[in-house]
């Protein structure tokens, strides 16, 4: 399938979200248990953030006056975070950041392995950090379709519909936050 085909077959008529991401494609096909907790664990993690994620954007309404206490709090925990997810990415479990697009049904990614690049039909893992402030990573089934030098385009296989609605509500997220983002900016 060529680059433009494959950016037709992942992103056409469908949300996406693109942004610097720590995020490696794990060439190898795992088997079906593996696949299995991996979906689960990704499901529970997204749902978990979403979770997360409501409480901080609440905690910030006009309305709702958030304690100092509760600020401290939430500020260690933060740091906490963040010196975790350092000692993670020494230690190799958070792929480095790349340029990354993203939909419900694959992504396209740019790669810097000096090692050569999968072929197309290779089966394999999406890894991919959901939230900067979460040293965690979530694990996406997926299949080459495409590449070129540096850069992959990868097909999700079929998940549960609840891993599905999780990854499509927090490209939802993503997407909302880059536009007020954006808006801000102006």
């Amino acid at each position: 399938m060529t680059p433009a085909a494959a950016d037709a077959t992942l992103f056409d008529e469908v949300l996406v979200h693109e942004d610097r991401r720590a995020a490696v494609f794990v060439p190898g096909a795992p088997d079906a248990g593996a696949r299995q907790a991996a979906s689960v664990r990704a499901e529970m993690l997204l749902v978990a953030l979403a979770h997360s994620e409501g409480v901080r954007n609440e905690d910030s309404d006009e309305h709702i006056e958030t304690s100092s206490a509760l600020q401290r709090v939430e500020a260690k925990l933060d740091l906490l975070l963040g010196l975790f997810g350092v000692l993670l990415r020494e230690r190799g479990h958070v792929p480095d950041p790349v340029r990354l697009r993203w939909s419900t049904r694959g992504a396209r990614l740019d790669v810097y392995a000096p090692e050569p690049q999968p072929a197309i039909g290779t089966p394999g893992l999406l890894r991919l950090q959901p939230a900067d402030w979460l040293p965690d990573c979530i694990d996406l089934s997926a299949r080459v379709i495409a590449s070129e030098p540096g850069r992959l385009w990868l097909q999700f296989e079929p998940v549960a519909p609840p891993l599905a609605d999780a990854v499509e509500r927090h490209l939802f997220r993503l997407h909302r936050r880059q536009i007020a983002e954006s808006r801000r900016q102006r």
